[in-house]
């Protein structure tokens, strides 16, 4: 099992009100002058908040939610600085309750 670590926000907030675009683009583009694999990914209504025992959470944030998922703890960390009015964890997948850990339960329009 993999441990991923999110930041997780309202929607409105995490996509409409935040330059999250522009935070991501650049590090998208860090990564492949590094050469390095891409380790985040924007998911909007995460299914992983569907998990039982990630109700507590789910009820402290507005939905429909937004999150960044990634695998590096550090790059969270710095996204929670950078955006303030956010909620971090953590959880492991795949798992019984959370199969796939960037699964969305948005349609696609």
């Amino acid at each position: 099992m993999q441990t991923y670590y999110y930041v997780l926000a309202s929607q409105k907030f995490l996509v409409e009100e935040e330059p999250i675009e522009e935070v991501l683009k650049e590090r998208t583009r860090h990564y492949h002058e590094q050469e390095k694999e891409i380790d985040f990914w924007l998911v909007r209504q995460p299914a992983f908040l569907e998990a039982p025992e990630m109700a507590e959470i789910k009820a402290q944030c507005p939905q429909p939610a937004a999150a960044i998922i990634s695998t590096n703890h550090q790059f969270i960390t710095w996204l929670k600085l950078r955006l303030e009015y956010v909620i971090i964890g953590e959880f492991q997948a795949p798992s019984a309750t959370i199969s796939d850990p960037i699964a969305s339960l948005a349609t696609v329009s």
